[in-house]
């Protein structure tokens, strides 16, 4: 069975050399130095149309980096564009976000705008990090070096607390073993060394300790933490903990949070494959390692937007998604 990324590869492909879902722009583009048909050449065509201005000019006034670059990047199978494809339209629409985030559990009252843009006026930001530092990987900056959110959404639950919703999203991402407790500095595994791996043994062995959410274990090296996607996973966690401990600091103040997973079902490269070190799949691996499987839910993401499909100020961008990811 081909993987779901030669499959996505090949769809995309297509749409690029018999559609104008790219507005008539054409693949060619340069990733890692060669010419690649699934890569356009104009870089801003990969965002939505109705999109691109606005989601340009809300990086550049953020200082949020995008992936690969400093600009957009013409790869059609982006997680990160896929995001915004999805997301970005919606963001600045209370009564939308409001009920795609009740569409995966129905447990909110209110969105609020996000603090941590220069205009709050978004109820979805993207790429966000913490005010400060908090997970000791010596910079909080937006979209690179550090734990980044890919988006977010800040809700009031009906108990009244605030919640923070971090959103990781998946596109066709699938990983090989790759033990990030074992990294050198060039990026490769060598055993001997110290290198990455113990800078990030070092960096968030301790906080899972102590973590309410994440089960603790004899040794980290070389555990569940350290491979992806769990490693993405376990900042993440920790991350969502910190701010809510480090509220009186935090421009997020909050009392809970709901982790979200959004990875298309067919991706079973990711979700179905059996990992070396659990001999299970993905989600069956990760519950394994929370205290409280509640906040934790993954959802496909044609799932996730079900609440816009006859809306019809949204009818555009659902054709644009059902023809282009879904």
């Amino acid at each position: 069975m081909a993987k779901f990324i030669d499959v996505e590869r090949e769809k995309q492909t297509v749409l690029i050399n018999s559609s104008d879902i790219f507005e008539n722009s054409r693949g060619g583009g340069i990733y890692k130095g060669k010419e690649r048909e699934f890569v356009l050449k104009d870089v801003n065509r990969n965002l939505y149309k109705n999109i691109i201005e606005d989601s340009i000019k809300y990086f550049k006034e953020n200082n949020i980096s995008w992936w690969g670059g400093s600009s957009p990047t013409g790869h059609v199978l982006s997680s990160q564009i896929a995001c915004l494809n999805h997301l970005f339209l919606i963001s600045n629409d209370k009564d939308a976000v409001l009920n795609i985030l009740n569409n995966v559990r129905n447990e909110f009252i209110d969105v609020l705008p996000i603090p941590s843009d220069k205009e709050p006026f978004r109820y979805i930001s993207f790429e966000v990090v913490s005010s400060k530092d908090r997970l000791n990987e010596k910079q909080s900056t937006r979209g690179s070096q550090c734990t980044s959110i890919d988006a977010f959404i800040y809700a009031k639950h009906k108990s009244g607390k605030l919640w923070l919703i971090p959103i990781e999203w998946k596109y066709t991402e699938n990983y090989e073993n790759n033990d990030k407790s074992n990294e050198d500095r060039a990026g490769v595994e060598n055993k001997g060394l110290n290198g990455k791996g113990n800078e990030r043994l070092n960096r968030y062995s301790s906080l899972i300790d102590k973590s309410k959410q994440l089960k603790s274990l004899h040794t980290y090296k070389e555990s569940v933490y350290f491979q992806q996607p769990f490693y993405q996973l376990m900042r993440q966690t920790l991350w969502a903990e910190q701010v809510i401990i480090n509220k009186e600091d935090e421009v997020l103040k909050a009392d809970d949070y709901l982790h979200l997973h959004v990875i298309p079902r067919k991706n079973i490269d990711l979700l179905e494959k059996i990992y070396k070190v659990s001999g299970n799949n993905m989600e069956n691996t990760w519950r394994g390692q929370l205290e409280d499987n509640s906040k934790y839910i993954i959802v496909d993401p044609k799932d996730f937007l079900s609440p816009l499909e006859g809306v019809e100020k949204y009818s555009e961008l659902i054709s644009y998604l059902n023809q282009r990811y879904w």
